[in-house]
């Protein structure tokens, strides 16, 4: 029989309970036990969810309340010091190492994040020493094992995998010179046998271990520690589950293959190419192969037809006992369920799956290959089968003047006017910035009467004049507030966006909206990522309104705020049918419209956000350049409409940007503002390495944590910096946005930062 499986389950709840409970507790509003209690009502749900579709090996271990790998590093006992001492209990511990932690006499700064693979999700990254002293706080797997046995329900528990969870951290400042976290590998295995071990006591089968660090170029170098953690770990543990996930093995197949665990998953969802290969490599074995044939990473219906040939093909070289019908990943990528969502017409809602409805798909898939007969399974098989033929047909429909524009592109369109040399003398007799001028990122708190606002135009409990007038309000404070504080580019402040990428789409053809589509990037924060449908264009201006009017307030220089094309196309779900250097080109284009625009409305500077770029980079280096070859210029195709004086800026966060750093400064924007303070400033290691020729704001401080940055703290970091940078081209801005951020922490963060910033202009005048 084929056993069908899924990998990971969203861990927000059908409602963001678990934002909401978390955050309450955060603000004294709850107990921990009564945070505990609303995790618990989570789990059961998803669990018995699973159950009752069909679903036979259903993953537990998964949950978090913030991040995975921060709940790895916290059983493990991988805690740095400066967390430690400060009378904080376990739990405060841990948000303490997420978010950074300023109050009762302590202040520690989070920990860095970073995207995990090429996913909008960011884990918190371990830091590791010889230090470091690894034991076992506490074993998730078997807590929560057990929890859901008590709930009726018998589970496969997740684990992330040693090799993955060394290879992902990174060597704390007290590590000495050349130590790699991989070295670590015998210290950490006796607490993984442990683990296992008791995880075998418990009654567990299975265990799935998470190595999807296997789909790297990199986990070629640790084909040594792979084949020594595995002959320890098997002896000990239920039978192992290898799992890899975003990729495909490639060369890593020839020694994953011959690990001595009792099954491998495969994504045949990002890499179907690979199935044959791994069919090969594995049929002389006795390894259970799980097929991941329903994605994890899209919001697109399942052909189950096309995931069944699949399927038999395994079945017919391997049999049924050794085919496994599963998930492509953890289903944490996409929303909870389509149930919630009643503004979706039925046909758009035909065409979709999120997490609970792709967790039926892979039961009816795991039912068919098993040869079931049953009239509710081949129901949903010939309704899935009319589903996908109707979509099919949609997807000939396209828009012909979108796309004979596309098709009309020039290579000069691609390129600005005058190099940068040029455009910097014209910029600063345009805008009279001082030295080291200072600006952010562009977003300012999203309060709650701002959000109440917007929840009472949505409801039309106000018409939409009244609701201008509030944001015109929001944006004259905003404004204010910059001047006061001695800012020198300033922003409007964002308050009429309810996303960075959600607000652009909602203003552009071929994009629909979910009401619940709700998934986490990090820790609390979730986000409603927008669905391309068709082809996409712009039937009018999108922010000219507001920049112009914030422009109005001022005669200060005025920044505007677009998102880019290649992160709106990677933080949306986009569509299967047509590639995604199409779409990309599509966005480009309206954003060009929308750049011209504001130029001609009096604005001087344009922020176009691309912290995307590097996400969207796929995991293998081979097939790196196909994408910068089209993602590269669609930035430049956005950008590059403008005359000499308009400066454009494009903003970059929580990723390692090292390895494409040439690709950044052939973006040729003027300004670039970077992600830097949360990685303890490693990427100024890149500058020194490259050179920038054009101006730059490394993040002087980190907008992630409620923590504020003392005017020394700043001052070091702007120190740091001009070690490396020429001081004629550094800016002075935080690491990123200030929407999720008070409005407290924010003043006493900025006005810390011009202070710094004057006192650079003294000191190095």
């Amino acid at each position: 029989m084929v056993a069908s499986s899924v990998l990971g389950f969203p861990r927000i709840g059908a409602n963001r309970e678990v934002k909401k409970a978390v955050e309450a507790y955060w603000a004294g509003k709850i107990s921990a036990d009564e945070l505990t209690k609303a995790a618990a009502d989570v789990k059961k749900t998803s669990w018995t969810s699973l159950k009752e579709r069909g679903v036979e090996l259903i993953p537990s271990g998964d949950f978090t309340l913030y991040d995975h790998i921060l709940d790895h590093s916290a059983a493990f006992n991988v805690i740095p010091k400066r967390y430690l001492g400060h009378n904080l209990s376990p739990l405060d511990v841990y948000f303490a190492m997420g978010r950074g932690r300023q109050a009762d006499g302590v202040d520690v700064p989070a920990s860095e994040m970073k995207k995990w693979f090429d996913s909008n999700y960011h884990f918190v990254v371990p830091e590791f020493s010889d230090e470091t002293v690894f034991k076992l706080n506490f074993n998730k797997a078997v807590e929560e094992y057990n929890e859901a046995k008590s709930h009726g329900v018998n589970t496969r528990p997740v684990v992330v995998g040693p090799i993955t969870f060394l290879a992902l951290g990174k060597a704390a400042k007290e590590a000495k010179p050349g130590f790699q976290p991989i070295n670590l590998i015998h210290k950490i295995l006796p607490v993984y046998k442990q683990l296992f071990a008791d995880l075998k006591a418990a009654g567990a089968e299975w265990v799935q271990v998470d190595e999807p660090i296997l789909v790297l170029d990199s986990a070629a170098y640790y084909e040594k520690q792979f084949a020594l953690a595995y002959s320890e770990l098997a002896p000990v543990a239920p039978k192992i589950m290898l799992t890899t996930y975003y990729g495909r093995l490639d060369s890593n197949l020839s020694f994953a293959a011959k690990l001595p665990v009792a099954g491998l998953h495969i994504d045949l969802d990002r890499a179907p190419g690979q199935l044959d290969e791994v069919i090969a490599a594995v049929k002389s074995t006795n390894l259970v192969l799980s097929l991941g044939l329903v994605s994890g990473r899209n919001i697109w219906k399942t052909d189950l037809e096309a995931a069944l040939k699949l399927g038999e093909k395994a079945i017919a070289e391997l049999g049924q006992d050794r085919v496994v019908a599963a998930s492509s990943s953890s289903l944490l990528h996409t929303p909870v369920t389509l149930a919630a969502e009643k503004v979706l017409t039925a046909e758009q809602k035909d065409w979709f799956s999120f997490a609970l409805e792709k967790a039926a798909e892979v039961a009816v898939l795991g039912a068919v290959l098993s040869g079931s007969k049953d009239a509710n399974v081949l129901e949903a098989l010939e309704a899935n089968k009319t589903s996908i033929a109707k979509r099919r047909a949609f997807e000939r429909n396209s828009d012909d003047a979108v796309r004979k524009r596309v098709a009309s592109v020039t290579p000069d369109m691609f390129e600005r006017k005058s190099p940068f040399s040029v455009r910097r003398e014209v910029q600063q007799n345009h805008l009279h910035l001082p030295k080291f001028p200072t600006t952010t990122i562009g977003s300012f708190p999203q309060t709650k009467e701002i959000r109440a606002a917007r929840a009472k135009l949505t409801k039309k409990e106000i018409t939409e004049e009244e609701y201008e007038k509030f944001i015109e309000k929001e944006i004259e404070t905003v404004v204010r507030f910059q001047e006061q504080c001695g800012l020198d580019l300033l922003v409007h402040g964002e308050p009429e966006r309810n996303d960075m990428v959600q607000y652009f789409g909602e203003r552009l053809n071929g994009f629909v909206f979910t009401q619940n589509g709700w998934v986490q990037s990090y820790g609390s924060r979730y986000v409603r990522p927008p669905i391309v449908v068709s082809d996409v264009s712009r039937p009018g201006p999108m922010t000219v309104r507001w920049s112009s009017y914030a422009q109005s307030l001022t005669n200060l220089p005025m920044k505007g705020m677009l998102t880019g094309p290649v992160t709106i196309l990677n933080w949306s779900f986009p569509r299967a049918d047509v590639s995604r250097e199409m779409q990309c080109m599509q966005l480009a284009l309206a954003l060009r419209d929308e750049v011209i625009d504001l130029e001609k409305a009096g604005i001087k500077a344009v922020q176009v956000d691309e912290p995307a770029l590097r996400e969207g980079l796929p995991l293998r280096k081979a097939d790196w350049q196909p994408y910068l070859q089209w993602a590269l210029p669609s930035f430049k195709l956005a950008t590059a409409g403008v005359t000499d004086a308009l400066q454009t800026h494009s903003h970059f966060c929580y990723s390692d940007f090292d390895d494409i750093f040439p690709s950044i400064q052939a973006l040729d924007a003027d300004v670039i503002s970077i992600e830097a303070s949360k990685s303890d400033m490693k990427l100024l290691k890149t500058f020194k390495q490259y050179g920038y020729s054009n101006q730059i704001g490394p993040g002087v401080y980190d907008i992630h944590s409620p923590r504020v940055p003392s005017e020394q703290e700043i001052k070091d970091r702007i120190a740091a910096m001009l070690e490396i940078l020429p001081d004629s081209l550094l800016f002075i801005n935080p690491d990123c946005g200030l929407k999720t951020r008070g409005w407290k922490e924010t003043e006493a963060s900025l006005a810390n930062m011009v202070a710094a910033a004057r006192w650079a202009r003294q000191t190095y005048a």
